[in-house]
């Protein structure tokens, strides 16, 4: 038996042809689309990329708990079991997330792993050369100078097409598969930071849409995390193509990979899941980026392809709905390995099979934002109560945020909490966070939000009854217990425990 998963990160459901979109270049997306189950109705869970990926490994649900960190010395990491149970795990990623403090227990999970380095703004060139040739753009305005010039530094370092991280990691797959596909028993992550921004692009695809691109301003790859006004709009509409000329790039590579799992034979006993964390908002509700606002469908709503070499099924689609939190259940039971008693998330075996249900409804959101559910039609968004956004507490055993630890101050407050029904009798440390460091999001802002997805797809009008928002209270509350939520959680949502 055999597995791949390939990832891509913030990979926008609404880009890909396969879910109606017309004008992105990306015939391999209808190629996969073709051989594999196209799943309709699937949902992210923790956000964003770090949250997602504690997901991936321990199929439960974690933000309510704890917002970016690493996996907890409890947590129970599907490569890992994989790998006590024989199954070889391999990581092969340029997702530099991985490499900082708040990643840093992820890849050591697997049997073996590789870093392909320079993405974004990871701190990898060591150019200290005041002239450093940084061409004037939009991104000056909404990035700090230090990241935009190591974003430059590693540019300048890479090359050719050839040498940027996406191709590099891809190449570092496809060694994996050759060397191993006569091999039995192993897994890989093929993890692509792409098309994440900055949307580095080689020009031969942005050509694809030299037609349609009207921009004449300054250098411009670099989406903020912020509204969009009327002003923003010529800009954001440049920066739309240039995401979707990298999703024709990330499109060329992933033809790469069924590439070979044609020459090697591998679909005849090798389980495909092709997945992202989330998607990225890019002028949709006015808004650019992700986390600060709410999580509506261009985010939570994700595209999902799925080859079972055990059905066979190909070129069907599926209504049910799923959630990150199934794919390490599916990985598991695909090897044969038992899923642990704090995995919440479902094989999904039946479901590629035959459309098989797996959950009524499903909860997402990140640490200190609006906690959302939906069952697939009704998506509610339920916000704080109060502009505090308090109480909120985070729960861990390894205080690390995104770059760097928890600060002294944050640490201070720490007390030692009862434990979960997670973490296995161990007491967690209590740190307040709701006083010292706040939350990406503003949530309170936004206010509680109903959509129906049927009448109103595109969620540009809330949705007011009582009878429907009670429905959907009850699922939440449902999963929140499931969760076993900390209690303060229900206060800042103007809930009963």
């Amino acid at each position: 038996m055999k597995a791949i998963m390939l990832m891509y990160d913030s990979l926008n459901r609404h880009m890909l042809p396969p879910y109606g979109c017309d004008w992105v270049h990306a015939p391999n997306f209808r190629r996969l689309a073709e051989r594999t189950v196209t799943f309709d109705n699937s949902y992210v869970g923790s956000m964003p990329c770090m949250p997602a990926r504690r997901e991936l490994h321990t199929g439960r649900c974690n933000f309510l708990h704890r917002s970016w960190g690493p996996l907890e010395p409890f947590d129970d990491s599907m490569p890992q079991l994989l790998r006590e149970s024989g199954i070889h795990s391999h990581l092969e990623s340029d997702h530099y997330h991985y490499w900082e403090d708040g990643g840093a227990t992820y890849h050591t999970r697997f049997s073996t792993w590789n870093a392909v380095r320079g993405q974004e703004g990871d701190t990898w060139v060591a150019d200290l050369r005041p002239d450093l040739p940084i061409p004037e753009s939009l991104n000056h305005r909404y990035r700090d100078p230090e990241r935009l010039r190591q974003d430059w530094a590693n540019r300048h370092y890479m090359g050719g097409e050839e040498g940027l991280p996406q191709p590099r990691t891809m190449a570092g797959g496809l060694e994996f598969l050759r060397r191993n596909a006569k091999a039995d028993n192993w897994f890989l992550q093929l993890e692509t930071f792409d098309p994440h921004e900055p949307y580095q692009v080689p020009q031969r695809f942005l050509d694809l849409y030299k037609d349609i691109d009207t921009w004449t301003g300054p250098h411009y790859d670099w989406p903020p995390y912020d509204r969009i006004g009327p002003e923003d709009r010529e800009a954001t509409r440049h920066v739309q193509i240039v995401n979707a000329a990298l999703i024709s790039m990330c499109d060329h590579y992933l033809g790469t990979v069924l590439d070979a799992m044609d020459e090697l034979g591998l679909w005849k006993d090798t389980l495909l899941i092709v997945n992202t964390d989330h998607g990225f908002l890019l002028g949709e509700h006015e808004w650019c980026g992700k986390c600060r606002m709410p999580f509506w469908n261009e985010i939570a709503h994700t595209p999902l392809f799925v080859w079972d070499p055990r059905c066979g099924a190909r070129g069907a689609r599926r209504s049910s709905l799923v959630q990150t939190i199934d794919l390490p259940a599916t990985i598991l039971e695909y090897f044969g390995v038992k899923r642990p008693k704090d995995m919440q998330g479902r094989p999904l075996r039946e479901t590629v099979a035959n459309d098989s249900p797996v959950r009524k409804a499903g909860l997402f959101g990140v640490h200190g934002g609006h906690v959302n559910v939906t069952d697939g039609r009704y998506v509610y968004m339920r916000g704080p109560v109060s502009a505090a956004n308090a109480p909120l507490f985070e729960y861990t055993h390894m205080p690390t945020h995104m770059r760097g630890m928890f600060g002294v101050k944050a640490l201070r407050t720490t007390r030692l909490a009862p434990p979960f029904a997670f973490t296995k009798g161990c007491p967690v440390m209590k740190i307040d966070m709701s006083r010292l460091q706040g939350t990406w999001a503003k949530a309170y802002d936004f206010g509680t939000l109903l959509y129906d997805l049927e009448s109103d797809p595109k969620q540009e009008r809330p949705l007011h009854d009582v009878k429907v928002e009670k429905r959907m209270l009850g699922h939440l509350v449902r999963q929140m217990k499931q969760n076993d939520a900390p209690r303060e959680q229900y206060r800042r949502l103007g809930l009963n425990a």
